[in-house]
């Protein structure tokens, strides 16, 4: 569990529900861009165990050839993991995701930008990683390429940077 995020079952006098990386904004009110910018820093450098595990196959495009981005914000939600190319997020989650609330969120992102998400939980990633990779592959080869690779904005081609 994400110390930053853990929320206890008792509260202290005065304090507030953080909410978690699935539900920025929930916990009393909009958050800010720079908040969530620190939010994401911050679970990039402590990711959990499984988050960690799956990102040693995810990084470097090794999966699919397809590149993907840890802990980014869309909207007011910062995703796990996301590959822009084929508009695909991968959740990892523990045992505190409420499966209806993470259904009407993902519904959200597939509405609001075309994005489908992928759920994983951290018991799987420990398990059984070659299904999970698997699973994920499968689910990049169906949704097909958004834009040509290299050939977009959010996917900079470092070879011709400074020109």
């Amino acid at each position: 569990m994400r110390g930053l995020f853990a929320s206890t079952s008792h509260k202290e006098e005065g304090e507030r529900k953080v909410p978690s990386s699935s539900e920025e904004g929930v916990g009393g009110g909009a958050v800010s861009r720079t908040t969530l910018l620190e939010r994401a820093r911050q679970m990039r450098n402590n990711p959990t165990e499984p988050e960690k595990r799956l990102w040693q196959h995810l990084r470097g495009s090794q999966l699919s050839g397809c590149k993907f981005r840890r802990q980014t914000i869309i909207d007011n939600r910062i995703v796990d993991f996301f590959c822009p190319e084929k508009g695909v997020i991968v959740e990892v989650d523990g045992d505190t995701h409420d499966r209806h609330s993470d259904a009407i969120r993902d519904k959200r992102m597939l509405d609001a930008h075309g994005f489908t998400t992928v759920r994983i939980t951290n018991e799987e990633v420990i398990q059984n990683i070659d299904g999970v990779l698997t699973f994920i592959a499968l689910q990049l080869a169906e949704a097909g390429d958004r834009w040509r690779r290299g050939n977009h904005p959010l996917t900079p081609s470092f070879e011709k940077e400074g020109e």
